[in-house]
């Protein structure tokens, strides 16, 4: 009688833990009243009820006897109406995505799935070409390689104008490290991370490295100044541009503009050496022009800042240069060339050309005793001097302190990425222009690898799926 008078306690104690956890809680267990399920039928009868509706059962263990109290905890699980409590199981763990998919694969295809085909069979091709347009531009390198129909969607004239509705993001970078020249990584800003693509009609026999950039192009010359080559990074668009009609061996800046505000309007590309020689290539026509020779009021040689590329703003290409410290400027409409004297701040070294909803932007590096900072100027419209507006935090300038500091700036618009290197370190930072922030770059690791490589020089671009050569 006693270990079975301990059962029921034990089993009226788990009835209270389920209360606590599922509902309202027990009354104390002194106070429970006894109570018993005679008449049970005859009440749910009375009630309107099927019989299905059973209610909780205190016992008072402390009146009456014992005996009673066990035969009716014995009659109700025999009569089904009082079940004994489980201990609790915790759910099911969800299987892994390879064993439901492998039960899928066994059993035959269900009338749901069939149906769910025939739906997708008939969903409208140009919502599908809406939504890819809008996708993360990452996600281009896995569906174009979906199915063919999907592929065929980057010839197509629609599509293109879904992703003309579609607001730019920031810009990537197209880069080229010092321990691999002849192939490029990408660096995403948005998901801070990099790419490593293979543009296979690139010449492999000589260096090529990019030099200007408009509408989701990227130009490219090769380093003996011959060849120019046109290619979208992303689609591996490519063109050779048809050889120029002078033959120059020297050094040369090169800018890129667009027609129209998309790549499909034709673009134009201007070259420049320092002896005034200038040609114009128009992807419409596929051929080189020479406009005429410089005008007189600017001094020749124009001591072209080559480190700084040309900067587009309104069909205007914007060329820094020193001696005297200044700068050039061509309309690619008109054809006029223009020159504005300038004079650089003091202590400035490694200056470079940026553009910023419309407003001309100076970066270099300000070198002062041991201290070394990156620094940001903007041109003032009416007294044509250069005012800082920001500068790189303190604590980052802090690791230049008595280094020998390089820099190079990836890119002139609206986003910058600056490759900072010494001997004792390489560091990459991108500036916003816009939100004036500064953020660091991961660093960039050789495919397959763990080497960090070092950036020696690149270009942004405005990432775009329809651009073509």
């Amino acid at each position: 009688m006693e270990e079975e008078l301990a059962m029921l306690r034990q089993f009226i104690g788990q009835l209270q833990d389920l209360l606590n956890l599922y509902g309202s809680p027990l009354p104390p267990f002194d106070s429970l009243q006894p109570f018993h399920f005679h008449n049970q039928q005859q009440q749910n009868h009375n009630n309107g009820n099927n019989g299905n509706n059973n209610r909780w059962c205190f016992l008072n263990l402390d009146d009456g006897s014992a005996d009673d109290y066990c035969s009716l905890v014995m009659a109700a699980g025999k009569s089904g109406s009082f079940k004994m409590l489980e201990p609790c199981k915790p759910p099911p763990s969800k299987k892994p995505r390879k064993e439901r998919n492998r039960g899928k694969s066994l059993g035959t295809t269900s009338s749901t799935e069939v149906m769910q085909q025939e739906i997708w069979k008939e969903f409208p091709e140009d919502l599908f070409e809406a939504v890819i347009a809008r996708l993360p531009i990452t996600t281009f390198f896995r569906f174009r390689s979906v199915c063919r129909k999907w592929n065929s969607f980057l010839d197509s004239q629609s599509f293109s104008q879904h992703c003309a509705q579609v607001p730019q993001s920031n810009p990537w970078f197209y880069t080229i490290a010092h321990e691999n020249v002849n192939s490029g990584a990408m660096y995403d800003p948005s998901l801070k991370k990099w790419h490593h693509p293979t543009i296979s009609y690139l010449p492999t026999k000589t260096i090529v490295l990019p030099v200007a950039s408009a509408g989701g192009l990227v130009c490219f010359l090769d380093i003996g100044h011959r060849n120019f080559y046109v290619c979208n990074p992303l689609t591996q668009s490519f063109k050779e541009l048809p050889p120029r009609s002078v033959k120059v061996w020297s050094r040369v800046a090169v800018g890129m503009t667009l027609n129209s505000n998309a790549a499909s309007g034709g673009y134009k590309i201007l070259w420049v050496c320092c002896d005034g020689e200038h040609e114009v290539y128009d992807s419409l026509k596929n051929s080189w022009t020479r406009p005429g020779s410089m005008p007189s009021c600017i001094k020749l040689p124009l001591s072209l800042n080559f480190r700084s590329q040309a900067v587009s703003l309104g069909g205007t290409l914007y060329f820094m240069r020193s001696d005297p410290e200044g700068i050039v400027s061509y309309n690619m409409v008109t054809g006029v060339w223009k020159q504005s004297i300038i004079p650089a701040p003091h202590h400035l070294s490694d200056r470079t050309l940026a553009q910023c909803e419309g407003r001309i932007i100076l970066v270099g590096l300000l070198t002062k005793n041991a201290a070394t900072c990156v620094c940001i100027w903007e041109l003032q419209k009416m007294t044509l001097l250069w005012k800082e507006v920001d500068r790189m935090p303190n604590i980052w300038c802090l690791d230049f302190y008595g280094k020998h500091v390089r820099m190079t700036c990836l890119g002139n618009s609206g986003l910058l990425m600056l490759s900072l290197r010494s001997r004792q370190m390489n560091r990459l930072v991108t500036y916003n222009l816009v939100s004036r922030e500064w953020l660091k770059v991961p660093g960039c690791l050789v495919p397959r690898g763990r080497k960090r490589q070092w950036i020696a020089c690149g270009t942004a671009f405005n990432p775009c799926l329809t651009a073509t050569a």
